[in-house]
Order: structure tokens, then C-alpha cells, then sequence
């Protein structure tokens, strides 16, 4: 799979990204994130850190020229750290109010469509604390199932 794709393109209409969702793993879960929010995904490089952030933002990093913040989704979801390989990459998302930012995730997986019927809101139990930046559960065929992200409480401060 190549690693750098640029999927986010201002000349597609929104409708063609309905149900759309690039998908990645984070330890042994899958986990979507509507495309509509991403523009491409990128391999590792070098981050600079910056003081007093928050502990799941790990710093900026030069994307083209552009500077960009980074953060861990494995620290944001209140994960344990892991060590970076060749499969860890960063999303990079474009969001109205908090512009470009890149995601750390363990692997991106692929992109998949998931129809609104086969979408379900997560158990209403509090099981861990990623819970609340799960919006929906999605499934794909008979046993796979998907948490999907939501980018609003994802990127809001705690």
C-alpha cells in the first residue's frame, strides 16, 4: 500500500463522500473516520515538540511548508504508548475550525462505505474513556464492526 495518497480533493462533491470512511487501527481495534474530513496520510517524520501542550498533542511537524500540529490518538484515547514502525503513519485531517492537523495512528487500514443503516450508536455504558470520542458503531458484512470517530469531541479540548 502506499503510504503518502492524497484523498481529499475540493473538486468532489460532498455527496460522492457520503458514508465514506478511511479506516485505522489503534492496538487491536478498528476504527473509522468520515473522509470527508480527510486529505491525505503521510509516513512518520520528524515532529518538534512544543512546551505546555497538552500530553496527547505531540508537537508540529513541517507538512510542505506548512506547519501542522500533531497529536497521538493512542494518548488521546488513554492508551498505553507504543513504539513507531513501518506501518505507523500520520492522518492528515482538515477541519474548519482547527485547520489542518495530523492524527498518529498505528496502521491505516483502507477506506470503506457504510450505509447509515448499518450504522448504530455505541452501548450507552461508559466501558473506557475512548467511548466518548465514539460517535457511532458501524458494521461491514456479518462480524465487522468499526467505531467511528467523533471529530468534534476528538479535537475539542478536554
Amino acid at each position: 500500500m502506499a503510504i503518502e495518497q492524497n484523498l481529499f480533493s475540493d473538486s468532489r462533491p460532498d455527496e460522492t463522500m457520503k458514508d465514506q470512511y478511511l479506516t485505522f487501527a489503534i492496538e487491536d481495534e478498528d476504527y473509522g473516520i468520515e473522509i470527508v474530513y480527510v486529505k491525505e496520510i503521510i509516513k512518520m517524520q520528524a515532529i518538534t515538540r512544543v512546551p505546555e501542550m497538552p500530553n496527547y498533542i505531540e508537537g508540529i511537524t513541517n507538512l510542505r511548508g506548512d506547519l501542522i500540529g500533531v497529536l497521538d490518538v493512542r494518548k488521546r484515547f488513554n492508551m498505553s504508548s507504543k513504539e513507531h514502525d513501518d506501518e505507523t503513519c500520520i492522518i492528515v485531517i482538515v477541519h474548519s475550525d482547527y485547520g489542518q492537523l495530523g492524527m498518529i495512528v498505528d496502521a491505516v487500514q483502507e477506506t470503506v462505505i457504510i450505509t447509515q443503516d448499518k450504522v448504530a450508536p455505541p452501548p450507552n455504558a461508559k466501558l473506557n474513556y475512548a467511548n466518548q470520542f465514539i460517535r457511532n458503531i458501524g458494521r461491514i458484512g456479518e462480524d465487522d464492526v468499526k467505531l467511528l470517530v467523533d471529530v468534534e469531541r476528538f479535537l475539542a479540548q478536554d
